[in-house]
């Protein structure tokens, strides 16, 4: 691969990772993209698909006899304050790119260069710059604003890097890669009163204890044991005095899953003990369950091609083609229930966590990237 390609992917994702934007709000991430995207040479290039989306096409020599193949990058960061340390650090105080996304977009347009360069494919290729994958569903705006109506696409792939799998190796799966990413609160109301005359009101603090450990039983005692998923209490609020039982207490969480049965069950029972747990106790419970992201679940031939692809780059050897399922969640999901296609992890190293501070994108791992997205696309001959 070309030395001076590696340079250039290296600059554009240091250069994303200082300027880091988020949600739909990429509007310089999104213009550069597209400045490089024309430079390249790429035959389309659209922007502001999906609010902030950028789309290009680049043709190969024979576009009519071949697939149309879609790759996506995501651009957003994420509301943290960076402490890696590095001379590229975050310009914007509280955002950072603690996800890799800016290593994502670099790979993409490397590739994105080269193919329009050399051209030594059938079909067309459709790239993919998405905004807003953090939790605010831009793959799915992407999709209502009519990214399959108005580019031609048989397939979609996609990519995220995942500390600790070594630099230089891959992984996926035929069938689950992600687990649905489901969100839920509960408000536990009652009359508050005085601490000391507890029994003339009702204790929505012990209630909303007794709550949540009702609903660390879900999972455990109403899915079967070979079902995956993860029911977790992230927060409770409620009350500001030593001598207060205050009127209402907020408990939230999150849910994975991997089965429709399971979602159905987590909600139906969350929403059942929100009712009667507090009951029990005086007071009431309110709940607002939210689905956001379905499960990501690769397409078996897609991912055998992606995964011959990435064999082809590292060797099979460095290939686990049946990964579990993680409990991480993806809005890639949503181009997956639309089109064959298939996600794979690519390894970040020894890095801290994704959506860690001292997290950083290891450069070490652009070439891999860039070479998977184009053996992918000039392996299908």
């Amino acid at each position: 691969m070309h030395e001076d390609l590696i340079r250039s992917a290296e600059e554009w994702r240091r250069d994303f990772h200082r300027h880091p934007e988020l949600d739909f709000d990429v509007l310089r991430t999104a213009e550069k993209v597209a400045k490089y995207l024309v430079e390249f040479g790429c035959d389309r290039v659209e922007s502001g698909i999906g609010r902030s989306g950028v789309v290009a096409v680049i043709h190969g020599r024979n576009p009519e006899k071949g697939p149309n193949i879609a790759i996506r990058a995501d651009m957003d960061a994420l509301p943290i304050v960076e402490e890696s340390g590095v001379a590229y650090a975050s310009t914007r105080k509280g955002l950072m790119h603690a996800c890799g996304h800016d290593g994502h977009t670099a790979m993409l347009l490397g590739a994105a260069k080269a193919l329009a360069r050399d051209r030594k494919f059938r079909g067309s290729v459709v790239l993919v710059f998405q905004p807003a994958e953090e939790g605010g569903g831009g793959a799915r705006a992407m999709i209502e604003d009519g990214l399959f109506d108005r580019f031609e696409i048989d397939e979609i792939y996609g990519l995220h890097n995942w500390p600790s799998l070594e630099i230089g190796r891959f992984m996926l799966s035929p069938g689950p890669v992600l687990m649905a990413s489901d969100r839920f609160t509960v408000q536990v109301e009652g009359p508050g009163g005085h601490a000391a005359r507890p029994h003339e009101c009702a204790d929505v603090v012990l209630a909303a204890i007794q709550l949540v450990s009702a609903l660390h039983t879900i999972v455990p005692r109403n899915l079967n044991p070979s079902e995956q998923a993860v029911l977790s209490v992230t927060s409770i609020h409620g009350g500001d005095a030593f001598n207060v039982l205050p009127g209402s207490v907020m408990i939230r969480g999150t849910v994975r899953t991997l089965s429709p049965e399971a979602r159905d069950i987590c909600e139906s029972r969350i929403s059942e003990l929100a009712e009667k747990v507090p009951q029990a106790f005086g007071a009431a419970g309110v709940v607002e369950y939210v689905r956001r992201y379905p499960p990501t679940i690769n397409h078996p031939e897609q991912a055998r091609i992606l995964g011959d692809a990435a064999s082809r780059v590292v060797g099979e050897q460095n290939v686990e083609r049946n990964m579990k399922p993680l409990a991480a969640s993806e809005d890639f999901s949503f181009f997956l229930q639309k089109k064959p296609g298939a996600f794979i992890f690519i390894g970040n190293g020894a890095t801290p966590s994704l959506h860690h501070p001292r997290y950083d994108f290891n450069d070490e791992a652009l070439p891999y990237g860039i070479a998977l997205w184009r053996e992918l696309v000039q392996g299908r001959e």
